[in-house]
């Protein structure tokens, strides 16, 4: 008992340290090659803060690091198609993809506004319990009820809604080139109205 609570107590710290870290996170500190990256490329379309102000771009504060190291690695390695990403990530390296996963996962995500609340209260629906008419599974189940995902899956509180539409409209057509064993098979059975119904809730949420 006395080792467990030890090793639960170092679990604890190790964590701490680890959250204190990421929250002491500043451009100063990123390596000068990753700085350049993220001024000279990252911020174009996602911005230094990963606040992209246009929706054809994601959003990345918050996301999860490993999501998006792995997100970067299949751009560079060809895995996921994107003629733009394909070419920003060709040369990066795995340290300076680590650190801007590290730098954007730290980000503040900013606060949204729904316009639309009779659609977003669909797309609630749909997010938390999916549509047993149709066979369409809660997004929830995999992507936490508050949309903030995990370290394997990509927060969506908070993404611009039509980047989530044109991503669940790629997924159901098979033309996003990765992660699309099980995402396939729930876009392609959602409606155009619960696509963005869906993408309306999850933009407004924290």
């Amino acid at each position: 008992m006395k080792n467990a609570s030890l090793l639960l107590l170092a679990g604890a710290l190790s964590v701490a340290a680890d959250c204190s870290a990421a929250e002491d996170l500043t451009l100063a500190k990123l390596s000068p090659a990753t700085r350049q990256v993220l001024e000279t490329r990252c911020a174009l379309c996602h911005g230094i803060e990963g606040e992209s102000a246009s929706a054809i771009y994601p959003r990345l504060a918050a996301q999860h690091p490993d999501y998006l190291v792995k997100q970067l690695g299949d751009f560079r390695d060809g895995r996921r198609k994107s003629e733009t990403m394909n070419e920003m990530a060709k040369d990066l390296s795995d340290e300076t993809i680590r650190e801007l996963a590290a730098w954007f996962s730290t980000r503040p995500p900013a606060v949204r506004r729904i316009l639309d609340a009779d659609l977003a209260a669909v797309g609630r629906y749909v997010f938390l319990k999916g549509n047993p008419y149709s066979g369409v599974a809660a997004c929830a189940t995999c992507h936490g009820e508050k949309g903030h995902g995990t370290q394997l899956l990509p927060r969506l509180a908070g993404q611009h809604p039509n980047y989530l539409v044109t991503q669940l409209k790629d997924f159901g057509k098979r033309e996003r080139t990765n992660d699309n064993a099980v995402m396939h098979s729930i876009a392609s059975k959602l409606t155009e109205l619960e696509m963005h119904a869906v993408a309306v809730y999850l933009g407004g949420q924290q």
